[in-house]
């Protein structure tokens, strides 16, 4: 009899065991979503920097922004690769990365450039389709836009069109 109560009190205990383990690991994966930085969400440092490279590019070629004397002149001077690592590294900080961006601040290092409400639009444009260029989920992509527009009121300086 002793050893069927062991064997019914093994079962109890194994089946409590089975029970509490899922309870944990449904909890554990409920609890990842929620608690995973956009940073994670977007693929980390390198797929952030996938997109700063692109958007560097984009708008160092675009056809509106670069009728901006203020930034093709200073676009000759400040080499694309460090535009690159400053904005990889405040996207990946911003973003909830392990990156500390160092640069100046926004207003800083964009009031002498005297960006429009215009450029400003067409930047957010050219960001827009470089996230679903790389499938970017609409999701982080709006969490991006939102941090990115946080920016905004320092960057924009000039409410007319050039």
């Amino acid at each position: 009899m002793i050893s069927g109560k062991i064997r019914i009190f093994f079962i109890i205990g194994f089946l409590t065991y089975l029970f509490v383990s899922t309870q944990t690991v449904v909890a554990q994966v409920d609890t990842d979503q929620k608690t995973h930085s956009l940073y994670e969400r977007l693929g980390g440092l390198a797929s952030i920097a996938v997109v700063a490279y692109d958007l560097v590019e984009a708008i160092g070629g675009d056809s509106l922004i670069s009728l901006n004397p203020d930034y093709a002149a200073v676009r000759k001077h400040v080499q694309g690769p460090y535009l690159k690592y400053q904005f990889t590294s405040l996207l990946c900080q911003m973003t909830g990365g392990p990156c500390q961006y160092r640069g100046r601040g926004m207003k800083e290092s964009h009031e002498h450039l005297k960006i429009t409400e215009r450029e400003w639009d067409r930047m957010v444009v050219i960001l827009k389709d470089i996230l679903a260029k790389h499938h970017v989920p609409e999701k982080e992509t709006q969490e991006l836009l939102e941090i990115v527009g946080s920016t905004k009121a320092d960057i924009v300086v000039s409410v007319g069109g050039k």
